[in-house]
Order: structure tokens, then sequence, then C-alpha cells
């Protein structure tokens, strides 16, 4: 028996109504993310327009968004004015360096907290949460005089070493992924004679790989843009990373617009390279973390 076909005015009408009213939300959407899209690119677009211009262009008023001949001498000078490419290979160690010891600290410290049952861990795992709302200008000064203690002022030590001790945020985001891995996967190699530390590298870091990808990019992110750090514990000049060398081109009566505009397109070129790529497992690590809004 085939079924009548619905000709109801009224009806009709009403899906009208809510058709045209889905239209209006998703164009309401995209004019929303396409202002919010032009908001953010803006000052990219500025940065990377005022590294292609001449040092007169730079200052003109009123500005113009896209230079009249592309000069790229900026790029040269970066080299010419500071050791650029010192401080660059500064950053990659202390970058690198910080990263690896982010990732073996948190997701050992994350996967006990995680599955290994003991008591009082729920307390520590508080008191843990607990430390992420101290301030880190309360702990500025033990910490320097400590570092002071061992010698390790002017050295990159200060910046790498508290990195394998830890991070109470990347280890409350590594605890929460690891509770999403099914236990059975766990008992079952514990009956086939599996350790605590074969099912860790076995079994939970490889399910865990957007997680750890997640950590990876932001404590890269952090470390790479770090400015305070490096401020505090470097005083030569041959130690000094890309945020601290950014401040060379600006003097005490003069600024060097395009050559510091220049190189600061060549500091966030890798972040931007590395977002690019890691994106997809970035986005599934937030996501299946607990964190996301």
């Amino acid at each position: 028996m085939r079924m009548k076909a619905v000709t109801n005015p009224q009806v009709k009408v009403k899906h009208r109504s809510i058709t045209k009213s889905k239209r209006a939300d998703r164009l309401a959407s995209y004019a929303l993310l396409l202002f919010w899209s032009v908001l953010f690119i803006l000052p990219f677009v500025w940065l990377i327009s005022t590294s292609l211009k001449h040092e007169a262009d730079a200052i003109t008023y009123p500005p113009t968004l896209l230079p009249e001949v592309f000069d790229w001498t900026n790029y040269r000078e970066v080299f010419e004015i500071v050791d650029f490419t010192r401080f660059y290979m500064n950053t990659i160690i202390v970058t690198s360096l910080t990263v690896l010891g982010t990732l073996l600290s948190c997701s050992i410290v994350a996967y006990g907290f995680a599955r290994i049952k003991g008591k009082g861990r729920n307390v520590w795992f508080a008191v843990l949460l607990a430390t992420m709302m101290l301030p880190p200008q309360v702990t500025m000064i033990p910490t320097y005089l400590i570092f002071a203690q061992l010698d390790w002022v002017n050295t990159f030590m200060p910046l790498i070493v508290p990195a394998f001790f830890g991070n109470p945020f990347f280890i409350f985001l590594l605890r929460q992924f690891f509770k999403t891995v099914p236990k059975e996967l766990e008992e079952a190699a514990t009956i086939d004679g599996c350790s605590i530390l074969g099912r860790f590298f076995r079994i939970i870091l490889p399910l865990s790989v957007p997680a750890l990808i997640t950590v990876a990019i932001l404590s890269f992110m952090w470390t790479w843009n770090d400015f305070l750090n490096p401020l505090i514990y470097l005083n030569d000049q041959e130690n000094f990373t890309l945020a601290l060398g950014l401040q060379m081109f600006k003097g005490q009566l003069t600024m060097l617009w395009g050559p510091m505009m220049a190189a600061s397109t060549m500091v966030i070129m890798p972040l931007v390279i590395v977002f690019f790529f890691a994106q997809k497992y970035f986005i599934e690590g937030i996501a299946t973390s607990g964190i996301k809004g």
C-alpha cells in the first residue's frame, strides 16, 4: 500500500520556515567564522608583508598591506646583524630535549596515576592538580637559588632539566587518555606474563599516539616561544635562544622593522609547519583526553 504524500499547506509552510531558519543559522556561522579567520590571519599577513618591505616603506603612513616592491634583503640582513644561526641551533637543542623529557616523565607518571593502585593515589593526584593553581612567580626565586647553587646559571640546564620531572597539565591530559584504554588489553597481557613496563611500552604508548603528539606539540610551542626563563638564566649572547635574539633588533632609539619582521617570520615558521602537519593528531588528542570544552 503506497503512502500518501503530505499535502497539508500548514505543514509545508512550517517545513519551509524550518529550512530557512537552518540556512540563516548556517550563513551566520560562516560569516562569524570568516570574520574571526580574517581577524586572526591579518597580523600574520602583516608580519610577512612588512618583512618584504624597504625600511622606509615599513614605517610609511598611511600604511599599506602589500609592498610595492618585494625586497628579500631583510632576510639576509638578519644573519648579518646577529648570529641568528647560533640562536636557532640553541633553540632547537633546548626545545628537542625539553619535549623528550616531557614525554618521558609525564607519560610514566600519568600511567601510574591511571593504572597502578596504591594508598593515597587520589590524594597525591589532587596535590598534583593543586600545583597548577600556583603562580610561577611564587617559585621563581627559590628555583633560581637552587640552580645558582648547582652552578647551572648561564647554561641550558635550568631550561631542560625541569622537563624531566613532569608537568602537571600534561600528566593530567595523559592520565585522562590512558583511562580510556580498555583494561582488558592489559589484563590479557598480564596473563601472558607481561610486566608493568612491558604493558606500558607495548600496549599503552602505541595506543596513545594522538595524546603524546598533543603533548609534544604543546611542549614544543611553549618552549620555542619561551622568553622569561631564557631571560632569567642566560647571560652570554652565544647561549641566547630565538626569543632573546629577537630583542637585539631593537635599539634604545631605533627599531629595525624589516629585519625584525623577517626574523620573526623565520621564528614562527617551524610552529606553523609542525601544527599544519600534526593538527589531525592534535585535535584527536584534545577530543579524546576529556579536556575539550
